[in-house]
């Protein structure tokens, strides 16, 4: 799911009861009642209540302090909420998408909440965060957090909240510490950026005093059973959907891909022992299921899952599948997405281009994709739907040709076969090996030029805005400086001019626009979340680099 561009300014909560989405929901777990004692905690998800309680993310993780009695969990959303404290101990986001920021500070301020961790005194909750964007880089958001937990939830939640309940009594100062200590466990106040200048590079991000790690390592769960829904309501953005995380993270290693990277390494669920016993709970109060992760159709016993579900009990079962590698779309698996009620399948391609498929490490074919596409129709379905990118580093003109050719190859390979090639801009992300690379200058133009080339042959093109890949890239590869930035966007509007606007306010206070966005960074550059250790080491990063970049030097043939 990508950002809707949703932004909730001054943000008011109504009645929790009035038209409460609440009531339509059917819980997969039991909750515990919380004990009088009981830590009072509010758990929001900056965005409104369909998309929020999409998230499997967030459920798992409401769900898991609803279970504690020792905690006291309400929720809270831009468009709904339950009954709140009045005097909350702890607030906590999850973050999904960059700009969701407006959404915490607008809730912070509802809550008369300081936005920023330093303005908080003892009587004030501590505020924490997590999700996919902070675990990233949360250096621009780092100013309004006290603390950000960083990797799987299954690892850290428990022990962090073990900890907080047994902190209650301690300042804020000597908590903030004591949970410094812990793995996974971030507290930016204990951190100081340096800088060369106002306007250059960092130099350095380092511990306050000896007392602090120098680096904080993002945690990782690695047991074979995987998230599922926790809560189904008919007011989810996927009405009624039961979802099971069938892999986490991907083995393809794609050179830009934070889902791939971030992740590691590539896990599986247990087909007896987590993922059957799972459907069927979740079938026994729906009739819908999604089956989640970047690689779905790469767990080592998939054939035997759609065995599985192609039993004639569930023939009403509507079966959602994420994106799906594409020389693993069969005859058979079109035909089990077609007698469960899809119509369509989506397949990461990337480029028309063999060569660019080999700079990012997509090992792919484009026989494979024709295949598909063959596969897809003969299996029942009516569309395939491929997601591309232009401006990719190494890319050259050359390179966009070969995608307009590829998808005309695809219509006379597929005949009557819906094609559609969404297309977003490369955007550098942390932790990736083209984090060092900027967003390419022509990328706007080279996704009109593929607008117009697939124009021409009939196939149905829908890029992303390059405006939002521009603000993603920013944020993306920000550090501290951004935050006043940020606050300053957050009044102008949600435009890329904006942002510009906000800079040209600030010019000589901040590197510019294009030292974030479009410069290439030199390797050996101090990065804003060096100190935040990721799956690989950032030498590993490097080696996967120079090994796209000798790709990138070889000289393509002459037609």
């Amino acid at each position: 799911m990508t950002y809707d561009g949703t932004w909730q300014h001054g943000v008011t909560f109504p009645n929790p009861v009035a038209d409460s989405p609440f009531l339509d929901e059917t819980l997969l777990f039991d909750p515990t009642p919380a004990t009088e004692s009981a830590l009072s905690v509010i758990f929001a998800f900056p965005n409104t209540y369909s998309v929020g309680i999409t998230s499997l993310g967030y459920q798992v993780v409401w769900a898991t302090l609803a279970r504690r009695a020792d905690v006291a969990v309400s929720r809270l959303f831009t468009d709904h909420q339950e009954s709140l404290p009045a005097r909350p101990e702890v607030v906590g986001f999850s973050m999904s998408w960059e700009l969701d920021y407006v959404n915490v500070l607008s809730h912070l301020e509802n809550l008369h909440v300081p936005t920023h961790a330093e303005d908080r005194g003892e009587a004030h909750p501590l505020v924490f965060g997590g999700g996919p964007v902070l675990t990233a880089n949360p250096e621009p958001f780092a100013a309004f957090f006290d603390v950000i937990l960083l990797g799987d939830g299954e690892t850290l939640l428990d022990d962090f909240l073990d900890q907080i309940v047994t902190l209650k009594t301690a300042s804020r100062a000597e908590t903030l510490r004591h949970l410094a200590q812990m793995p996974g466990v971030y507290v930016p106040a204990l951190y100081r950026p340096v800088y060369a200048d106002p306007t250059g590079p960092m130099v350095a991000i380092e511990p306050i005093d000896d007392g602090i790690p120098a680096q904080v390592q993002k945690q990782t769960y690695r047991g074979n059973v995987l998230s599922t829904s926790t809560v189904v309501t008919p007011l989810a953005a996927w009405e009624n959907i039961f979802m099971v995380e069938v892999v986490r993270s991907c083995p393809e290693m794609c050179r830009f891909c934070l889902a791939s990277y971030l992740t590691l390494p590539f896990r599986t669920a247990s087909l007896e022992g987590s993922l059957i016993p799972a459907i069927e709970r979740g079938l026994a109060v729906t009739d819908r299921l999604g089956l989640l992760g970047a690689s779905v159709t790469q767990h080592p016993e998939f054939e035997t899952l759609l065995d599985y579900l192609n039993q004639p009990q569930f023939d009403h079962v509507r079966l959602s599948i994420a994106s799906v590698r594409t020389n693993t779309v069969n005859p058979k698996l079109a035909e089990t997405l077609t007698r469960h009620g899809t119509r369509s399948v989506t397949i990461a391609v990337e480029s028309g281009s063999e060569r660019v498929r080999q700079i990012v490490n997509k090992k792919l074919a484009t026989e494979d994709i024709e295949a598909a596409a063959v596969n897809a129709k003969a299996g029942g379905l009516s569309a395939l739907k491929l997601y591309g990118m232009a401006g990719i580093p190494g890319e050259a003109m050359e390179d966009l040709e070969q995608t307009a050719t590829m998808m005309q190859r695809l219509k006379k390979a597929a005949p009557g076969l819906r094609l559609t090639l969404g297309c977003s801009t490369f955007v550098p992300k942390a932790h990736t090996p083209f984090q060092w690379y900027g967003i390419n200058r022509e990328a706007e133009k080279r996704l009109k030029f593929l607008q117009k080339q697939l124009g021409k042959i009939g196939a149905d093109f829908r890029p992303e805005s390059y405006n939002w890949s521009v603000i993603q890239a920013l944020i993306s590869r920000g550090d501290r400086r951004l935050t006043p930035l940020l606050e300053q966007v957050r009044h102008y509007g949600d435009s890329l001019g904006s942002y510009k606007r906000a800079f040209k306010d600030m010019k000589g206070q901040l590197p510019p626009l294009d030292f974030y966005v479009h410069d290439t960074w030199p390797p050996d550059q101090p990065l804003p979340w060096d100190h935040l250790q990721g799956p690989l080491p950032k030498a590993t990063l490097v080696k996967h680099l120079a090994e796209a970049q000798a790709i990138m030097a070889v000289p393509q043939p002459v037609a």
